[in-house]
């Protein structure tokens, strides 16, 4: 064991995050960990690289445990170049390279300083870290950084390449336990098969917080964040689920045996009570108030217990009887509710149109892009980062909308139908928007596209999307998770039940609960959707024609 941890209590104010909770990590083994937006996943995090000492419990690790983390956060880091930023924090770099830079300057006749200064030389050999700033430079370009930015200052990245600078630092640190979190948002599917490459083959143990199911299907164990607790599930994501469906389905029928319990106490309680006002013999009267005594601490002792979170994947629910569903439909977790009209036959009419299409700035993006879009149709674009499938769609949107299109068209032609209702899910939240309240940030959406923006309305959408209507409201954008930010572009995205939906990478950021929600509701959907995702299990649910973008 490298790492034993035993969390009793977390809270944040009244709220407990954790209660009891226990886990442990094995040397070399790969780890997902998973669990609803807002369950503290990054908080656990934070926990385990001591960035929050504020709980009760212990995180031991292994003496001399060697560990690395990709950062969240960069204020303090912007005017740091990227390739010193890297290097200080790996494992004693820093340190080593101290030595080997001021020593020979100073150290004359010291045999002490002589047998640090061989040691540093040794070490820093052994770390790999006379060529370790060529190793850098080369996986940065492979995450597509240009040499200026690899040359530049940290402020200077996207959130995105930001994340890439994280992933390379962890893969070059030669550390025994790897920390990551969420490394796949952002990466095209050529720098996702790299990461999961060098995942596949990393020596390290790794504990990697991600709902990536390309990811997930290649850990060695799944642990669940769920109630507070930590659950471990032995295998990889396929695995999960049935192990996950076979447990949902025991505790269900636990809950229902403890609920029927209570309500026999409640029927107890009040038959003992009459029972003991009617008797007249004392002895008769101390056995019922002895016997309605013990129902009602064995109630109080039930009604202590708070009714667990339930979720089952849609597939391995289909393979349960209808005694079963039914008792987890009943009881299961609440999820978002994706409202769209529901899938109709499929018209004919021809909503978009691309032929031979040349796009770019001062130069093309690319060439030869041709695809039709008609009702209920799929489409997804698929491409590197930076082939131009931003660009594609803000082309498409000002075509819709009338407008000059905000680059240059080199070749071919692009048309739609006219006033045709978008929605548009995006990765980003708009800087104006980030220090606007929730709620009038919905009641802007509604005016915004024309629909009725009552309380009533707002406050519907909020709880559809798992916000609690009576205090989220006053949560500005800039402080909300990336789950709910991903659940507020939702809310934007649907809110005019529009003719065609664009989604832009929609799976990062949601749980696994809230991807199939949003699955179900897009083969349900009756009107097109053009999408760009790297997540394999999303495409495969949605289907649709491939337009490739680029090389």
């Amino acid at each position: 064991m490298i790492a034993n941890i035993n969390i009793h209590e977390k809270s944040f104010g009244p709220k407990i995050l954790y209660k009891d909770l226990s886990m442990q990590l094995q040397p070399k083994e790969k780890v997902g960990l998973i669990g609803r937006n807002g369950t503290g996943k990054t908080t656990l995090f934070h926990m385990l690289t001591g960035d929050d000492t504020d709980f009760s419990g212990e995180v031991q690790f292994r003496k001399n445990l060697i560990t690395i983390a990709s950062r969240q956060e960069h204020q303090a880091f912007e005017d740091t170049p990227v390739l010193e930023y890297i290097l200080a924090d790996l494992p004693h770099y820093a340190s080593l390279k101290h030595i080997l830079d001021t020593y020979p300057a100073t150290m004359g006749d010291s045999v002490s300083k002589m047998n640090k200064y061989g040691d540093a030389l040794e070490q820093f050999s052994s770390l790999g870290y006379y060529q370790v700033e060529g190793e850098i430079a080369e996986s940065l370009r492979q995450y597509q950084l240009s040499e200026a930015q690899i040359n530049g200052t940290i402020g200077t990245l996207s959130g995105g390449q930001k994340r890439f600078v994280e992933l390379v630092k962890v893969q070059h640190a030669n550390a025994e336990l790897v920390l990551i979190d969420e490394p796949t948002n952002h990466m095209d599917y050529v720098a996702k098969d790299s990461f999961i490459e060098w995942f596949k083959r990393e020596q390290a143990a790794v504990l990697v917080i991600t709902h990536d199911r390309d990811v997930l299907r290649e850990v060695d164990r799944i642990i669940e964040i769920r109630d507070g607790r930590a659950l471990s599930f032995t295998g990889n994501y396929d695995e999960y689920l049935k192990t996950n469906t076979n447990k949902i389905v025991s505790e269900v029928n636990e809950y229902e045996v403890t609920q029927s319990r209570i309500t026999n106490l409640k029927s107890d309680v009040l038959r003992f009570q009459r029972m003991k006002e009617k008797a007249r013999d004392p002895g008769t009267i101390q056995r019922f108030k002895s016997l309605e005594q013990k129902a009602r601490a064995e109630l109080a002792e039930l009604q202590k217990l708070e009714k667990p979170s339930f979720w089952i994947d849609q597939e391995s629910l289909q393979g349960l009887n209808d005694k079963l569903t039914s008792s987890y439909d009943a009881h299961k977790a609440r999820n978002i509710k994706v409202r769209m009209k529901s899938k109709q036959e499929s018209g004919s009419r021809l909503l978009i149109e691309a032929h031979e299409l040349s796009l770019g700035y001062e130069a093309p993006l690319f060439d030869s892009v041709s695809f039709q879009l008609r009702e209920g149709e799929r489409i997804r674009l698929h491409g590197r980062n930076g082939a131009g499938k931003t660009s594609l769609i803000r082309a498409v949107l000002s075509q819709a909308a009338g407008e000059a299109l905000p680059l240059t068209k080199y070749a071919g032609h692009i048309m739609s139908e006219k006033e045709l209702k978008i929605g548009v899910y995006e990765q980003e939240i708009s800087a104006h928007l980030l220090d606007v309240k929730l709620y009038d940030a919905i009641e802007q959406v509604l005016l915004d596209k024309g629909v009725k923006a009552n309380d009533t309305r707002i406050r519907q959408l909020m709880s559809d999307y798992l916000f609690n209507p009576m205090s989220d409201g006053e949560i500005t954008l800039d402080r909300l998770s990336g789950g709910q930010k991903a659940r507020y572009q939702l809310i934007k995205m649907l809110a005019d039940d529009p003719q065609i939906l664009i989604l832009d990478e929609p799976t990062n950021h949601l749980d696994l609960p809230s991807i199939e929600e949003l699955e179900n509701a897009l083969q349900q959907y009756n009107g097109a959707v053009i999408y760009v995702s790297h997540d394999s299990y999303f495409a495969d649910k949605l289907h649709g024609a491939e337009v490739r973008i680029g090389q």
